[in-house]
């Protein structure tokens, strides 16, 4: 059971959300207006599912908001039309998105999924020569610089460090760290490596390599 904030300004999606969320014996708080979240106790929450277009304050910026106070896993509700402003919801700290429309077996597997990889445990350290992974923490350091990623590229890191030299398709990595292989899984790996590249490439750290026609391995 996971207490579990949605905000979206259509009444008839907050309703059925919650009538499916519920089913499976969570806590669900709906909220249609997006900027009287800033009013409440988002840290009470384990999960934030964001519309993306909302009058008054969109998913973007609330996304931004929430990261400097929450560290739950944070989802987008995006039409077919906004997937190219996944770049911008990904950067701006949300962990993966969902398509709309979407069917109750998507929803609840992509909600389990994320919950399932917060209650994960992990040993201590992973170290490398020039990096080190706390795991309890979920940070990156490299050469004692601590690494500003989210939730979700920290998680992108770890997965292909604890595997370091193997390669992965971007569908596996998806479904080893998210839990679930869904429509999205392409282009959520894609933008967030594209996004952990540019702020690894900032302190001269490339350890996530292109393997073309497969897909990415961590090499050090």
């Amino acid at each position: 059971m996971a207490n579990i904030l949605v905000v979206d300004d259509d009444m008839a999606i907050l309703t059925m959300i919650r009538r499916i969320l519920e089913k499976d014996g969570h806590n669900v708080t709906t909220m249609s207006d997006s900027v009287r979240v800033s009013e409440m106790k988002t840290n009470m929450f384990d999960m934030i599912l964001l519309d993306v277009m909302m009058p008054g304050k969109d998913g973007f910026t609330l996304c931004e908001e929430l990261r400097s106070v929450v560290d739950c896993p944070i989802l987008f509700l995006t039409a077919k039309s906004e997937e190219s402003s996944l770049v911008q919801g990904l950067h701006a700290g949300a962990d993966d998105y969902i398509s709309k429309p979407f069917g109750a077996a998507e929803l609840r597997a992509r909600v389990a999924a994320h919950l399932r990889r917060e209650r994960r445990e992990h040993f201590a350290s992973l170290v490398f020569t020039d990096s080190r992974f706390n795991l309890p923490a979920k940070q990156l350091a490299v050469n004692g610089e601590e690494i500003p990623l989210t939730k979700a590229e920290y998680s992108i890191c770890e997965f292909l460090a604890r595997n370091h030299g193997q390669v992965f398709s971007k569908e596996q990595i998806y479904e080893s760290v998210f839990g679930f292989d869904g429509e999205s899984s392409e282009a959520t790996i894609t933008t967030h490596i594209k996004n952990i590249r540019m702020k690894l490439e900032r302190y001269h750290y490339s350890p996530i390599k292109t393997v073309w026609g497969i897909g990415y391995k961590w090499d050090e």
